[in-house]
């Protein structure tokens, strides 16, 4: 496994590779409404969302994996906690609905955080899909 794997051709970086050579490559976002004091987070949709490369969303970074050789077979994977103010399934829903106008994505798989320490952050869940390009 590598972490900050270059992309061919590019200065930017897949946070994991898995394999030698490359079978996995891996962009990983993080998806919280709020910050560690418990204030909401305004840049949360759009490090989900947006729709610009220059944001590095989780759309633009699904669409960059499915436009790679980087490895045979590529995921992205979101890791969030619970508002019930900004419920993370939402947000799920949001990026599913934005990627797909974009790239294939595989079946959701997903699973849950719980009983976390953290003060502002007890729970939450972790979904992955498979990304491939249009055909």
């Amino acid at each position: 496994m590598r972490l900050r794997f270059c992309y061919p051709g590019s200065k930017q970086a897949c946070d994991v590779v898995i394999g030698e050579p490359p079978e996995w490559a891996i962009e990983i976002k993080m998806a919280r409404p709020n910050g560690d004091n418990g204030k909401p987070d305004d840049t949360s949709i759009k490090d989900m969302l947006s729709p610009f490369a220059s944001d590095r969303s989780a759309v633009t970074d699904a669409a960059k994996l499915a436009g790679s050789p980087i490895a045979p077979r590529r995921a992205i994977l979101i890791y969030g906690f619970d508002d019930p103010r900004r419920p993370l399934a939402v947000m799920v829903e949001a990026f599913e609905l934005l990627a797909s106008a974009r790239v294939r994505l595989g079946p959701r798989q997903a699973a849950p955080l719980e009983s976390l320490v953290h003060p502002v952050h007890s729970s939450g869940s972790v979904y992955a899909w498979e990304v491939r390009p249009h055909t």
